[in-house]
């Protein structure tokens, strides 16, 4: 008996249609704001920002969903379709906001069979549970995890440093802002529950380690910086 291969429920072109609605979407959320997006003031959270997180988060969550099983369409849709309503929505419901988009389109474009539709929009509505992964669907879970460890490693390192020149400090607060990302790492494999999410977050929080240290030896003060953090704990 050979084994079953599933078909896919979203071909590549429907998914770069998506990808095109989702990054049309948040420009627009950003340009009918009068002073240009609720969180257009951080540079980092404008929309070009907002949609290279969700690509990243797909690339993620689809590499989870395969080593664990999951349904790797819903969560890849969903994935695509999580922060879509970031910029105009409150932080409480923007993830209720997401998963009512992701069904307008969903059920407006393409045959999608209703069950899919309704298994995507409940993960996007559940991505922002604070609770214990175990007690959410697997699709859940990789989302939840890809979007914690999109913030950790290089690109949440380079993220705080660019808030450092946002807010005009000095390269001698690198110590501080990297040590950051190494507690939100250090936070993330804590809480991550799937074995490739934490093989992620282990080498994610590795490069942060490195960049410390060849920060720590390219600029002595920073050493001394570190020090006294330690000695005042």
């Amino acid at each position: 008996m050979g084994v079953e291969i599933k078909e896919s429920t979203v071909d590549d072109e429907e998914f770069e249609e998506m990808k095109r609605f989702v990054r049309d979407y948040l420009a627009a959320s950003v340009e009918s704001e009068d002073h240009g997006g609720r969180m257009r003031w951080y540079p980092w959270h404008s929309a070009e920002y907002r949609f290279n997180h969700i690509l990243n988060v797909v690339d993620i969550a689809t590499r989870i969903a395969e080593r664990e099983g999951a349904d790797i369409d819903v969560v890849r849709v969903a994935a695509l379709f999580h922060d879509i309503s970031k910029l105009e929505a409150d932080q409480e419901v923007h993830a209720e906001e997401g998963a009512r988009v992701a069904r307008e389109y969903l059920e407006a474009h393409g045959d999608f069979p209703q069950s899919f539709v309704e298994q995507v929009c409940q993960v996007v509505a559940d991505h922002s549970y604070q609770g214990p992964l175990s007690d959410v669907s697997l699709e859940t879970q990789s989302l939840i995890e890809a979007d914690i460890l999109d913030k950790v490693g290089a690109n949440g390192t380079a993220l705080m440093l660019l808030r450092m020149g946002y807010e005009a400090r000095t390269h001698m607060d690198a110590a501080e802002m990297v040590e950051r990302v190494l507690e939100r790492g250090r936070d993330a494999t804590e809480r991550v529950n799937s074995d490739a999410a934490e093989s992620i977050a282990h080498k994610r929080l590795t490069r942060v380690k490195w960049f410390r240290e060849w920060l720590e030896a390219e600029v002595p003060e920073m050493n001394h910086e570190i020090e006294d953090e330690e000695a005042d704990e």
